[in-house]
């Protein structure tokens, strides 16, 4: 595990090419001395499922790089509805299916903290901050998370959002051309961490690029060796230590300058120095919380407005936001749009919207790459016939209900319009059993607001590279797990401003 305390990451960084190959090469001796060359088991013990063929070590760059595709065709070549691979010496077992989908979901010894942590490695990793934490410190964070999302602290974000969503888009221009997948998403990752964080961060453009470039830095660098091997100083292992000790001395930074100033503030920190939190807890929060916020909601977002860039429901959401303004906002007053979104209060935001709900709805469905990680914790346990052993690892994949087409016919189609799905947690996009997205009413909210922004104050369409208008929206890319981004190029929206002043 990475300890904050390493000095000169950046120099640590800086290997030579030499040192570097021969890190790689003595990985590749350690994993074939230490595991073996063996391929998997051509067949399962009574009551285990079956195991996927071949070797387990080619399973490894597939499963994180491919997953959807590993996935599915793990289910294809086995014939099974479970089926087993070894990730290095741990059991990994996939499941699928409606009973398996309830089993998976309601089993109480099912771990989620567990098997994300072997298995995802996207989360910065400081030791006492982001992992190794005691399970007070994990029910603590929690606890603040629901805290962020009170009635009082959430209505006080909508105006503070609104005015980040006008300054960033003022930046677009009266019209032109952007990727919604980069400036989107860098819209959303303003929002989190204003809404996140602290004021010293989030009004400071430099400090919040610099915070995104380290994040998207700890992307690139998360390979299957710094996710199973972490302790292996290989290059892209430093490069996560660097990026990760960078972001570590900024979120600091901004504690220790609110604490020195004594200067009360309306934001997350200062909720969470009142309430005397450690230090390491204000920090993990921040932290973590930043980079799992902006992700989700950030491709959430980009997906949304694309979808919605030549789609019928534009027009029914123009006119339900409308409706919410003349509802709460008096006609006589002239103010920009930003400042009349901003008078439109919280409970109206939640319970008068039922359009942009449906929407947000569907696009978690078709456009969020999830895998649900789990280990068993408790004994073994019996899914369609087959043991589940104790201390296996355990995925289900959300394709296998979202992208199912006797669940969802045409699955791949965007309709918000589509009835519930009848079938048991045939819907997920929030988590399912005792699971859920704690932060999913606040990334409510940010998609509303955020999409109310772009709609009343741009004309848009989808176009390709050329500027020439798409047939059809791209096909997210459910291989790319923490970003569902589509082929780079595929697809721009062409903007022009509104007469409304932003």
């Amino acid at each position: 595990m990475y300890t904050v305390g390493l000095q000169s990451a950046a120099d640590a960084f800086l290997l030579s090419s030499l040192k570097a190959q021969v890190a790689l090469a003595l990985l590749i001796l350690f994993i074939l001395l230490f595991f073996g060359f063996g391929s998997q088991k051509d067949g399962a013990v009574d009551g285990a499922p079956v195991f996927l063929p071949g070797s387990h070590l080619l399973a490894i760059t597939p499963f994180f790089r491919r997953r959807f595709e590993f996935l599915n065709n793990g289910f294809h070549k086995t014939g099974q509805s479970l089926f087993q691979f070894n990730m290095l010496r741990e059991t990994v077992i996939v499941v699928s299916g409606e009973s398996a989908r309830k089993s998976f979901f309601a089993n109480k010894h099912f771990d989620l903290t567990e098997g994300f942590k072997m298995l995802s490695g996207a989360i910065p990793v400081v030791k006492g901050v982001t992992s190794n934490l005691q399970t007070k410190r994990i029910a603590q964070i929690h606890k603040r998370l629901s805290s962020v999302q009170r009635n009082e602290h959430l209505s006080g974000l909508i105006a503070p959002i609104l005015e980040d969503c006008r300054r960033v888009m003022e930046t677009w221009g009266p019209s032109g051309t952007f990727d919604p997948f980069e400036k989107i998403y860098e819209l959303l990752f303003q929002i989190t961490v204003r809404s996140l964080s602290c004021e010293e961060l989030a009004d400071d453009p430099v400090q919040v690029a610099r915070l995104k470039q380290l994040y998207d830095t700890l992307d690139s660098g998360t390979t299957p060796a710094t996710v199973l091997l972490p302790w292996l100083p290989g290059p892209s292992m430093l490069k996560k230590l660097w990026a990760t000790k960078k972001i570590y001395d900024i979120i600091v930074r901004a504690i220790d300058e609110r604490e020195r100033s004594g200067i009360s503030k309306p934001d997350t920190l200062q909720m969470l120095l009142d309430e005397k939190d450690e230090r390491l807890v204000i920090v993990g929060f921040i932290l973590g919380l930043l980079v799992a916020g902006a992700r989700a909601t950030g491709t959430t977002a980009s997906w949304l407005i694309t979808y919605l860039g030549d789609h019928d429901s534009k027009d029914e959401v123009i006119a339900e936001v409308e409706q919410l303004l003349a509802n709460h906002v008096s006609p006589n007053v002239s103010y920009s749009l930003s400042q009349q979104l901003s008078s439109i209060p919280l409970e109206a935001w939640e319970s008068e919207t039922p359009v942009l709900d449906s929407l947000i709805r569907e696009t978690l469905r078709i456009a969020q790459p999830h895998t649900a990680m789990r280990r068993n914790l408790g004994p073994d346990v019996t899914i369609d016939g087959k043991t589940i052993p104790s201390g296996a690892y355990v995925l289900y994949p959300f394709s296998d209900v979202h992208l199912n087409p006797d669940v969802y016919p045409d699955p791949w189609r965007f309709d918000p319009s589509r009835e519930e799905a009848t079938v048991p947690f045939g819907y997920v996009g929030w988590g399912g059993g005792k699971t859920h997205c704690l932060g999913q009413r606040l990334a409510r909210l940010e998609l509303k607001l955020v999409t109310s922004m772009m709609l009343l104050g741009f004309r848009y369409s989808l176009v390709d590279k050329k500027g020439e208008q798409l047939d059809a929206p791209p096909q997210p890319n459910w291989n790319d797990i923490l970003l569902c981004r589509p082929e780079q190029g595929s697809c721009y929206l062409k903007h022009e401003k509104s007469m409304l002043s932003l």
